[in-house]
């Protein structure tokens, strides 16, 4: 697996977010953020991310869309249950996943993050498949961007975010983790 000039995982089912915008001074990223994410909550397997994520979610679907039907974020990946990768936004663009934020010292991370997002949740463990995925796409990250560390969404937004959650399994990532 690699990055190709874009910032695109040829590997990987590109679905175009429209909620990304410029790098500031166009800097490449330095850390990567892991997340979870199921729609409905502790669903797997529908259009629930995809449409949330292409501002696509029909608040009528389900009753929680209703609730974040106004949002407007996206990630930088997605992997699936079954470790199926799918790419939002091109690495070299911002994704809009950290929301408020901050790490070493610097705010809003979205700025100078990829964003992977699990399907799941703080609930259950994450799959093999999942594992496997994610430990071809992060050293294709590594040799292609300056990343300086990998954490998860609630270190860089403590108290307001809880993913990964209790059971990701950070000894199972390469590369510089501070879970």
């Amino acid at each position: 697996m690699h990055i190709d000039p874009k910032g695109l995982v040829p590997d990987a089912r590109y679905i175009p977010s429209p909620n990304c915008d410029a790098r500031p001074d166009a800097a490449p990223p330095c850390l990567i953020v892991i997340h979870n994410i199921s729609l409905p909550p502790d669903e797997y397997g529908g259009e629930g991310i995809i449409a949330l994520f292409t501002n696509r979610l029909d608040p009528n679907a389900h009753p929680y869309f209703e609730t974040i039907q106004e949002l407007k974020v996206s990630s930088h990946f997605l992997i699936r249950r079954d470790g199926e990768l799918i790419q939002f936004v091109p690495c070299s663009q911002r994704a809009w996943h950290a929301g408020t934020s901050h790490w070493c010292g610097r705010e809003r991370c979205n700025d100078f993050s990829i964003g992977i997002e699990l399907e799941g949740s703080d609930f259950e463990p994450f799959t093999e498949a999942q594992y496997a995925r994610l430990a071809q796409l992060i050293p294709a990250l590594l040799a292609a961007y300056p990343i300086l560390d990998i954490t998860g969404h609630s270190n860089i937004a403590p108290g307001r975010k809880t993913d990964p959650g209790p059971f990701f399994d950070w000894a199972r990532i390469p590369g510089p983790t501070l879970g």
